[in-house]
């Protein structure tokens, strides 16, 4: 999702639908801010009559006193109100940013796993960051710069046209002639503005890579390699925003342009038809005033479309954002159930409150299309209670397992039942509430030991925090440090070992009270004092509630009620470990290599 050439392209209509929709819950604050505007561009149209005044004044040798105050009244309020309007459409455009902001984060983090693990984080995070600051401008200043330059310009283009409309042809003549060249550059803006804003995804996608392996980098003394790879997206991205910038100059410069060749027809042509008495100086002066007036209007108009061009490329580059596939809000449609079924649905959960119960019937999957199934007609049961583990080589499918029951992922095949009922058919909410999983790799937030313990359990209390930090052995941790559960972790738990990441992300799971507890590999890191520790505090919970844990080390599941052994996605054995090791030639050569033979 980083280059223009990993999505299709946006069809206009949809960008102008999307640009409207972030419009139009400030449709009145911008209608405001446009009024403001115009009261500001009718004061300045008013100034060039007011000098014509003043000069025909000093020409019959009247007293110009009065005009000079009009004059001064008509700056200082123009000014003022612009200066309002200004400050208005400002926050507005803030206002766009943070609803924008929000409705992105809003999605992205219900994003389907799957479209996660095929997207760049940094490329996802800039879109949010960095594309949605784009839309400041387009949503507001040129659908305002639009509506006030080309009232403007209208009314400039009529005074001007009263004054004197052989001259107004020369000047529309010019205006015409330099506007079609710049219509031809609008393109190439937005073209440059959208692999600028793809370099700028890139160069995120980058650093979110380096300072996620950060000790690796150092570890393996890259430091060097790294930096030129992120100099390098840097540099692409440079050289985009100055093509874009390039291509801005040309179409501001060009109203420059226009007006100083105007300028120079209209003195000639002007000066001409003063010394033939087909008009007066006066006029002349103020058709002048006119046409400098006019490079205002104008300015905003080009500004209006440059911005639009800018603003598209963020928009498409959002809206390819906004359609990778999310997880359904069953939430919001359960609010609307009947009381009928919402009563039946309570009855439901009352009586499934004890511990879950797992099938898996004939599961096939695998991760896409173009790769090899993971499971291959998996089969198997689980009963409320005891532990249940699974074992067997990597890449046999045993994480696969917990994804599915979770339903990070769909299954291609068969079905996955939890309590009788189809993973498919139960809320994601009301699914993922019954279940806690502790990660292969554990992770731990940014922000203090408490805000991680309690990530699942918000409102757990200070006892039930107490209880489980004794259950996970982290209670004199937590007697060590500074802070107590106060003190911050640091970015990804760096401050805490291995073995007590692990620890804290079994205590955060236990913290929920879970119906079904997953253990992806959860002692993996935990010294033989630890690591005995903590199973036997999974075998007391195993009596309480349903325990799946994957593990290759055989020394935490010996004891497990049920071990289910996988091979090539498919389950090659059921049984205890006394019976695995005497039935099963895989465990029984798993259990020997780990000494466990005889155990």
């Amino acid at each position: 999702m980083t280059t223009s050439e990993s999505t299709p392209s946006i069809p206009a209509r949809q960008v102008w639908r999307s640009l409207y929709s972030h419009f139009r819950p400030h449709r009145a604050a911008v209608a405001l801010g446009a009024l403001l505007a115009l009261i500001g561009a009718a004061s300045g149209l008013a100034q060039p009559l007011a000098a014509k005044a003043l000069v025909d004044r000093l020409g019959h040798d009247e007293p110009i006193a009065a005009v000079l105050l009009a004059l001064t009244a008509l700056v200082v309020f123009g000014t003022a109100v612009e200066a309002l309007g200004s400050y208005v459409l400002e926050r507005t455009a803030e206002s766009v940013v943070l609803a924008a902001r929000r409705s992105l984060i809003g999605r992205l983090l219900r994003l389907r796993l799957p479209e996660v693990e095929k997207t760049q984080p940094g490329d996802l995070m800039s879109r949010i960051t960095s594309d949605t600051t784009l839309l400041r401008a387009v949503t507001t200043q040129s659908v305002v710069s639009a509506a006030t330059g080309g009232l403007s310009f209208v009314a400039t283009l009529v005074l001007m046209g009263f004054m004197d409309p052989v001259l107004l042809g020369v000047t529309l003549g010019v205006i015409v002639l330099i506007g079609g060249a710049v219509a031809l550059l609008m393109p190439r803006i937005a073209a440059a503005t959208r692999r600028s804003q793809e370099a700028v995804g890139e160069m995120s996608t980058v650093l979110e890579r380096a300072f996620g392996a950060f000790r690796t980098i150092k570890a393996s003394g890259a430091e060097a390699r790294e930096t030129a790879v992120v100099d390098e997206a840097a540099r692409q991205a440079w050289r985009h925003g100055v093509k874009s910038a390039k291509w801005q100059s040309l179409a501001g410069s060009s109203i420059g342009l226009a007006v100083q060749v105007s300028f120079l027809a209209v003195l000639g042509i002007g000066g001409a038809r003063v010394a033939s008495g087909a008009t007066t100086i006066s006029s002349l002066i103020a058709f002048l005033l006119f046409l400098f007036y006019l490079i205002e209007p104008v300015s905003k108009l080009v500004e209006a479309a440059t911005q639009f061009q800018v603003g598209s490329a963020a928009v498409s580059r959002i809206l390819e954002a906004e359609a990778l596939e999310v997880e359904a809000l069953e939430a919001e449609a359960l609010e609307v159930e009947s009381l009928e079924a919402g009563a039946q649905r309570e009855t439901e959960a009352a009586a499934a409150g004890g511990p879950a119960t797992v099938v898996f019937d004939d599961v096939s999957f695998r991760y896409r299309d173009d790769l090899p199934p993971v499971h291959r007609g998996v089969s198997f049961e689980v009963p409320g209670r005891g532990m249940t583990a699974f074992v067997g080589p990597s890449g046999a499918g045993k994480t696969t397992v917990f994804g599915l029951i979770e339903r990070f992922y769909e299954t291609t095949g068969g079905r996955v039942l939890v309590d009788g009922r189809d993973v498919r058919d139960w809320p994601l909410a009301e699914l993922r509430a019954s279940i806690g999983y502790v990660e292969q790799d554990a992770p731990v937030l940014s922000g203090t030991l408490r805000e991680n313990l309690t990530f699942a359990a918000p409102d757990a209390t200070d006892e039930e925090i107490r209880r489980v930090l004794v259950r996970a052995r982290l209670d004199a941790l937590v007697a060590r440090l500074p802070d107590g559960l106060e003190t911050v972790v640091g970015h990804r738990g760096s401050k805490l070992s291995g073995g007590e990441r692990q620890r804290v992300a079994i205590a955060r799971a236990l913290l929920r009270s879970p119906r079904l507890l997953l253990l992806d590999e959860a002692t993996s890191q935990l010294d033989a004092v630890n690591e005995l520790a903590l199973r036997d505090v999974v075998a007391e919970v195993a009596r309480e509630t349903t325990v799946l844990v994957v593990a290759h080390r055989l020394s935490t599941v010996t004891l497990a009620d049920r071990i289910v052994v996988m091979e090539a996605g498919r389950v090659r054995a059921v049984g205890t470990h006394a019976e695995l090791v005497a039935k099963d030639e895989l465990y029984g050569e798993l259990a020997a290599t780990q000494f466990l033979a005889t155990a």
